[in-house]
């Protein structure tokens, strides 16, 4: 089948490439010919595990193209996928004018029965929306499907082509049944397809973030009360999780979640339920706590250090994407942790093993770019730990005391052993653990 793929951004990216791998002729629109250019010669713009390899074993193939024209393309394609971007209003809701854009000039490009089916994360509606706007512009029969995705950066191939499940939406037996072959080599295991209207597959991808987010909230809540009442997070949250009715997954606490999807997902839900009259206390609460989170080792620091706070002293920062395994730093904590430091007159040394380019858009040069994690701490007075990268969990304690001014840490992942730590000298400071 000849798939076309407009938005060569994560999503787009990884979809293109997988369907390219699993047989399809793939074709990637971008509007960005220095990106175009970039992807035709192997070169990936974002940082995920596997991707490069198997980008340059489809491009080999001759499988997978990329270009910027889109009505060539469409007009060559079976099924059109739109997996650009939808960012955050000020308002919370998604901005579709990109999207929209994109469904009108597939429409007008169109010149035989199309699919088109949407990546992108959409407010509930907008599929009916899409299809009212097409059948404005063409005679041309076109079926606008929801296809969610349900990708975790760090192992975005593993998911597409290993789905725990997948999503249809479709308003049409006819579609229902092209986009499923697509779908077909990827789950030969048996993962399910979920088909229904495009309004509940809409709602789906927005629900199951938003659910993800509260256990993490949720558990925030906890350690914060963990550390009121003296209790430890880590023993609470490892006896609630073996009840099978909860589980373990999405139970850590730490300094706040971030990236491209839930931040957004659970204020665009929240927006969503608002113009349809409905107060979504609970998530507007999970928001409210993820922010005050983000915060939160900046106000042990500056408990700790009392008078005079952090103004003037060197700290360390470990760790700048919001997960590891990928260079992303979308409204990410430790970017947040950086602004209340800078705020307060620190003076920041940061690294990070891959995301330290694309931190610069918003750091700058107010903070200082370390090589590796051990020069970040000379001379400083104090280490957060914010991403939990493998390469942090057991460093050489030893070799940190030496080059500290003043042994302390602030483990914002809680991956680190405090009595261990605590018997080597160090101050350590925790998210709800005991003492």
């Amino acid at each position: 089948m000849r798939i076309a793929v407009i938005g060569t951004g994560y999503v787009g990216l990884v979809a293109g490439t997988c369907f390219a791998d699993s047989g399809h002729t793939v074709v990637c629109v971008d509007v960005d010919a220095a990106k175009v250019a970039q992807l035709k010669a192997g070169k990936t713009p974002i940082y995920e595990p596997g991707l490069t390899e198997l980008l340059a074993k489809n491009l080999k193939a001759e499988r997978l193209f990329f270009t910027t024209e889109l009505k060539a393309t469409v007009r060559a394609s079976d099924v059109v996928f739109i997996a650009v971007g939808t960012p955050m209003g000020e308002d919370g809701n998604a901005d579709l004018r990109v999207a929209l854009k994109v469904a009108h000039e597939i429409a007008e490009a169109a010149e035989r029965y199309t699919v088109i089916v949407n990546k992108s994360t959409v407010p509930v509606g907008t599929a009916t929306r899409m299809q009212a706007e097409i059948a404005a512009r063409t005679q041309v029969e076109i079926d606008v499907v929801s296809n969610p995705e349900f990708l975790k950066e760090g192992a975005a191939i593993d998911d597409f082509q290993r789905p725990d499940r997948i999503v249809i939406g479709a308003p049409s037996e006819r579609a229902r049944e092209i986009v499923a072959e697509l779908y077909a080599p990827f789950v030969r295991t048996e993962s399910p397809i979920y088909f229904m209207d495009p309004r509940s597959a809409e709602l789906t991808k927005y629900a199951a973030n938003a659910m993800l987010a509260t256990r993490i909230s949720f558990m925030n809540e906890v350690a914060m009360l963990c550390e009121r009442v003296g209790a430890d997070v880590d023993s609470v949250r490892k006896a609630m999780g073996s009840d099978r009715r909860i589980g373990q997954s999405f139970l850590f606490p730490g300094a706040g979640y971030g990236g491209s999807c839930f931040p957004k997902d659970v204020k665009a839900l929240v927006a969503t339920a608002r113009n349809h009259g409905l107060d979504f206390a609970l998530l507007a609460a999970v928001d409210a706590v993820n922010d005050r989170q983000k915060r939160l080792l900046a106000q042990k620091a500056r408990a700790h250090f009392g008078a005079g706070g952090l103004r003037g002293k060197k700290v360390a920062v470990w760790g700048l994407a919001f997960k590891p395994k990928t260079d992303d730093v979308r409204a990410a904590p430790a970017l947040a942790l950086c602004e209340e430091l800078i705020a307060d007159g620190a003076l920041v040394t940061v690294h990070d093993p891959v995301a330290m380019d694309t931190s610069r858009a918003q750091l700058g040069d107010r903070v200082t770019y370390a090589g590796n994690p051990y020069a970040a701490c000379d001379g400083a007075e104090a280490l957060f730990l914010m991403t939990e990268w493998n390469e942090f969990r057991q460093p050489d304690f030893a070799r940190i005391h030496k080059a500290m001014k003043q042994p302390v840490v602030f483990d914002g992942r809680n991956i680190w052993n405090a009595a261990r730590l605590r018997a080597q000298g160090f101050s350590y400071f925790g998210v709800g653990r005991g003492a």
